[in-house]
């Protein structure tokens, strides 16, 4: 294998190291020292029994949620409004997942923002405890055995492991070898009729200018054995059918990751009269949900053929299309469904012929007709079933249904009544994922 990872250098701004850390008084043990990003943060980890272990806290300050898979200690903890994860692990490695994971943030790469750190840890006797990674809880989101614990549709695993492809194809894009790519290292987000996967894990991964094949192919041999293991802890669990290939998984993800990233990444050549597939590249590019941000262009010696390579892919470009016309912050995929809904009002027949509207105009006018009534009509306590551009989605799903059984077109109105009481009423919350086993 060529290009063996070596160990990243992150970036220094993303450290807390400029701010002085809390040293809150355990009892009997010198304080730890927390270093966060948020003074409020410090202030309330302060609070917290640094001088147990974690496995030791009192049940009184986890607030019902689930433990988890993972090779460390992973508690969650309720801190006013909001929750946060702890993991244990030693004062070193708490560090560098902190500044890795701080460093693929500014890259915008999706995952669980990293809010502190801990170490310096000892009981009340004076015995050395491991540091302790603090992160945001990631909201809406689901671990994979979660998914699957659930009556979804069908094809789920399919449908994570494009989800994971597409997230590894991010992470090499900006230079990060994963070193540890699994379904359990990561959570998904519902995203229209598929998932966004999100790092959860980053303690092996490590942060380059840019991997070499080698560093690929390591990860995709890793994500290959690991998602196979994934899927018959699955099998073990009666999660999934017996006869389910878990080797088939494995090889799913890395044709699905070897096509997208040929399309990302593919150096192709043409006539100089063929400048039209430039166009077609975009398109393409911009149908996966990213946008071309550089682009080399190279004409040969004898001026015949053009050369073209993509230097520069930025994701979401639905997301950010959306964002721009409307102000609404949706998943990918989501994002691609409400501006289908827009461009499907826009060209309406009511709407077309007494005003010839263009792009912006027609977003605030379906931001005001559309988007914000369903969105207002729905109930304080539903409002944890599924986030705002999920349950757009789903309704705009549900009111294609009743069209198609009535065989007319529904009034918004009553689409979003119906949508209400029939469906979203019955959907499990999913703000914060709770389940009484041990996931």
């Amino acid at each position: 294998m060529s290009g063996t990872p070596s160990q990243p250098t992150a970036p220094a701004e993303i450290r807390p190291s400029t701010v002085a850390p809390a040293r809150p008084s355990g009892p009997g043990a010198p304080g730890p020292e927390i270093h966060a990003i948020h003074h409020a943060d410090r202030a309330a980890l302060s609070e917290l029994p640094w001088h147990l272990p974690l496995d030791e806290w009192p049940e009184t300050l986890l607030g019902g949620l689930p433990r988890g898979i993972s090779r460390h200690v992973v508690r969650y903890v309720e801190i006013g409004d909001e929750v946060l994860a702890i993991k244990e692990t030693d004062d070193r490695q708490a560090l560098r997942e902190f500044d890795i994971l701080g460093a693929l943030g500014n890259l915008d790469v999706p995952l669980v923002e990293p809010r502190a750190y801990v170490n310096g840890r000892r009981t009340a006797s004076g015995e050395r405890l491991n540091g302790a990674l603090i992160t945001a809880y990631l909201e809406f989101s689901l671990p994979y055995r979660a998914l699957f614990s659930r009556d979804l549709a069908t094809d789920t695993g399919g449908r994570l492991v494009d989800a994971l492809a597409v997230l590894l194809a991010r992470l090499h894009l900006v230079g990060f070898y994963w070193g540890d790519v699994s379904l359990s290292n990561t959570l998904f987000r519902r995203d229209a009729d598929a998932y966004a996967a999100y790092v959860v894990d980053a303690e092996t991964g490590e942060l380059h200018e840019q991997l070499s094949d080698g560093q690929r192919n390591m990860d995709l041999r890793i994500a290959r054995m690991n998602i196979a293991g994934d899927f018959l802890d699955l099998q073990a669990a009666g999660l999934i059918a017996a006869e389910t290939d878990p080797l088939a998984a494995g090889e799913r993800l890395c044709e699905s990751y070897n096509a997208l990233w040929a399309e990302l990444t593919r150096v192709e050549e043409f006539s100089v009269n063929e400048r039209w597939r430039i166009d077609e590249r975009i398109r393409r590019l911009n149908d996966l949900g990213f946008d071309l941000g550089e682009l080399t262009v190279t004409t040969d010696i004898d001026g015949i053929s053009l050369l073209v390579e993509p230097k520069v892919v930025e994701p979401n470009h639905h997301s950010r299309r959306l964002l721009r016309l409307t102000g609404i912050g949706a998943n990918e995929n989501q994002a691609r469904a409400m501006l289908n809904d827009l461009d499907s009002f826009r060209s309406a027949p009511e709407i077309a012929e007494v005003d010839e509207l263009d792009e912006s105009q027609a977003a605030r006018r379906w931001l005001e007709e559309v988007y914000k009534p369903l969105i207002q009509a729905i109930p304080e306590n539903l409002t944890r079933k599924l986030e705002p551009g999920q349950i757009f989605y789903e309704f705009a799903e549900h009111r294609r249904t009743m069209a198609r059984a009535r065989q007319r077109d529904i009034p918004t109105m009553e689409a979003i009544a119906y949508f209400i009481v029939d469906y979203l009423a019955n959907l499990p919350d999913e703000i914060r994922y709770v389940d009484s086993e041990q996931f």
